[in-house]
């Protein structure tokens, strides 16, 4: 069903990996390590967050690691095309460095590995304000304005990726069909509902692959 409402989601990308992918999952609260070892049981799953986030789930990740904010973007530039397939969702909004982050997680995933990034869309600056973040600012962990949608997608072409998938407002149709019958609910309680975030085009998504190394600019 998840994957019938989010085509080009998380739930989908991950479902068209293979079993045995080595995933870095950047920003892994949510229970974000449970719900993909139980999609890849067979995967190998490291995890990078700055707390425990809303872990109601047995944490299965076979690789955990709990860094501080200011070393978050410095710790995944540890890993050197090391991963089939980088994850990262709604994460990239609340770094320090959202920029030295995006392009950490670019040179951790190998050639030929893919890339899934979601994050709030530019238009939800003006989106109304409701419980559970709507408007961008509804989140006082968001920092600054939403990530630079083309400035991201220019880093990913300078270090070989290729874009699979691309959205900057995106909105599955039968998502956004759920979020119009009840928008009228959603308003009145001035909270997100299911298909809210597609019915107003909430998040941006990219999905990529790296299909060579980055090419080294010279003088």
């Amino acid at each position: 069903m998840s994957i019938a409402l989010h085509p080009n989601g998380k739930v989908h990308f991950l479902s068209r990996l293979s079993r045995d992918s080595s995933v870095l999952d950047v920003g892994c609260g949510n229970n974000s390590p449970y719900q993909v070892k139980a999609l890849l049981p067979n995967s190998v799953y490291t995890g990078i967050d700055i707390a425990d986030y809303n872990h109601t789930k047995p944490n299965k990740a076979d690789h955990y690691i709990l860094t501080s904010p200011e070393k978050f973007a410095s710790e995944i530039g540890n890993f050197n095309e090391s991963f089939d397939a980088v994850i990262s969702s709604h994460n990239i909004e609340h770094c320090n460095d959202r920029y030295a982050t995006f392009a950490a997680m670019l040179r951790a995933t190998r050639v030929g590995g893919k890339m899934y990034v979601s994050f709030p869309s530019a238009r939800s600056v003006s989106f109304p304000r409701r419980a559970g973040t709507l408007n961008y600012f509804d989140d006082s962990t968001h920092k600054g304005d939403p990530p630079d949608f083309d400035r991201l997608l220019a880093m990913a072409r300078e270090h070989g990726f290729e874009a699979i998938f691309t959205s900057r407002s995106n909105r599955p149709i039968l998502a956004r069909l759920i979020g119009l019958m009840v928008e009228p609910i959603s308003r009145l309680r001035k909270k997100v509902l299911r298909g809210t975030w597609e019915y107003y085009g909430f998040e941006s998504v990219m999905i990529l692959e790296r299909v060579r190394r980055q090419v080294r600019k010279t003088r």
